[in-house]
């Protein structure tokens, strides 16, 4: 009853040490291309693993991703089909949430308008509208967007909530499926991507749907803000929006290359606030315990919580 890690650009030695302290009697490994007793290993704690982890481990049981997101795995061919779980975390929600909440109120309460004068040494206010008048809308409404859908209400925005399939969520108004898609970006001010990366997401917020935001809200202009997953943008055609005035500001923690290319314009765009993938770095001992608690919970007998569903990719 083995566990072997393959993480790439973490440190596999300290998180050995973490998850050796919880399963004193269990051999941890890490994946460098092979380990001492392959036939052993029953657990793989992934992150952007070596593909031939899969094929040189021929008695896995359960797969855990490393993160809330699962496309690292997903689109691997070589994966196999095996329960595959997602982290969901109190502490990783906590710190999407700050980050989702943080960046609403920058654009909200106009920090770039402000920034930009202070560095010209310009005294000047500007109207303040109230946060109900906002209208603020989120794309993916699994663990982690509900969460800053009730923050984002708790602070007055007038929320909204689009999903593949429908959700409810109190005080939250909700949309589901192609069909209810423009109508929600049409209602929608401040536009929060916290969608994974799927087949059917890939690039879904293209130059169309960035122009069906509501231009006529009490901000002045759309703003869109993204921590989910890059590869679900069209960056050349967020930057065209945002040169254009068809997008006021952005957010953007996520992009499809990473790092963001030297030579991404995205870098010199004054409107937009790019961060390197930093809106939800977890607690390690907080992951590890998720996991170990998964793992004696598995054996005996108990079901594993938050799989992932391999046919629509999480």
């Amino acid at each position: 009853m083995n566990l072997v890690l393959s993480l790439k650009n973490f440190n596999e030695a300290e998180w050995i040490d973490r998850l050796q302290a919880l399963l004193p009697n269990r051999k941890i490994e890490g994946w460098n291309g092979g380990v001492s007793e392959p036939e052993k290993a029953e657990y793989l704690l992934a992150w952007k693993p070596d593909p031939a982890v899969f094929a040189a481990l021929p008695n896995l049981k359960v797969i855990f991703s490393l993160g809330a997101g699962v496309d690292h795995l997903t689109s691997l061919p070589e994966l196999p089909k095996l329960p595959l779980v997602r982290i969901v975390d109190p502490d990783l929600t906590s710190r999407m949430t700050e980050w989702v909440v943080f960046q609403t109120l920058l654009h909200h309460r106009q920090h770039l308008t402000y920034a930009a004068q202070q560095e010209a040494g310009v005294w000047h206010g500007h109207r303040q509208w109230a946060a109900k008048d906002v209208r603020v809308g989120i794309l993916g409404l699994g663990e982690l967007g509900l969460d800053s859908a009730k923050a984002l209400k708790s602070l007055g925005f007038n929320v909204a909530g689009w999903s593949r399939t429908s959700k409810t969520a109190e005080g939250i108004e909700s949309f589901a499926g192609e069909d209810q898609l423009e109508a929600f970006l049409n209602r929608t001010d401040i536009l929060v991507n916290l969608l994974p990366s799927t087949p059917a997401t890939h690039k879904l917020i293209n130059a169309d749907r960035l122009a069906m935001l509501s231009q006529n809200g009490a901000i002045g202009g759309p703003v869109y803000i993204n921590a989910g997953r890059g590869a679900t943008q069209d960056e050349a055609a967020i930057d065209a929006a945002l040169t254009s005035g068809t997008l006021k500001g952005a957010s953007l923690d996520v992009f499809a290359v990473e790092p963001l290319p030297e030579e991404s314009p995205l870098w010199k765009q004054k409107n937009c606030i790019n961060t390197p993938h930093v809106a939800a770095e977890s607690d390690p001992q907080a992951l590890s315990e998720y996991v170990v608690k998964q793992i004696i919970g598995f054996e005996s007998g108990e079901a594993l919580e938050n799989l992932v569903d391999l046919e629509v990719g999480y």
